[in-house]
């Protein structure tokens, strides 16, 4: 260690600003956790109501095409 830089003996208050900033770490992480759940939430409760939403559509378009009165034949017969 060079003359100018000298060790200086720690202190209470290096140990309460190396927890404090422990501290502000850990709610800071612990923030961003929060919001990141709330994001994949919010992208869940979507999804699921995109499927919700083409489902209904798929219904409403079964019951109306479904209700032709011709009977489904194939076309073709098939070959042996």
């Amino acid at each position: 260690m060079e003359a100018s830089q000298k060790a200086k003996p720690e202190t209470d208050s290096d140990k309460d600003d190396a927890m404090y900033a422990e501290y502000q770490l850990s709610q800071y992480r612990s923030a961003e956790l929060i919001r990141q759940a709330e994001h994949e939430r919010l992208v869940r409760e979507t999804l699921r109501s995109r499927r919700a939403a083409r489902r209904e559509a798929a219904e409403r378009t079964a019951e109306t095409d479904s209700h032709t009165g011709r009977p489904r034949r194939h076309r073709f017969l098939r070959t042996a």
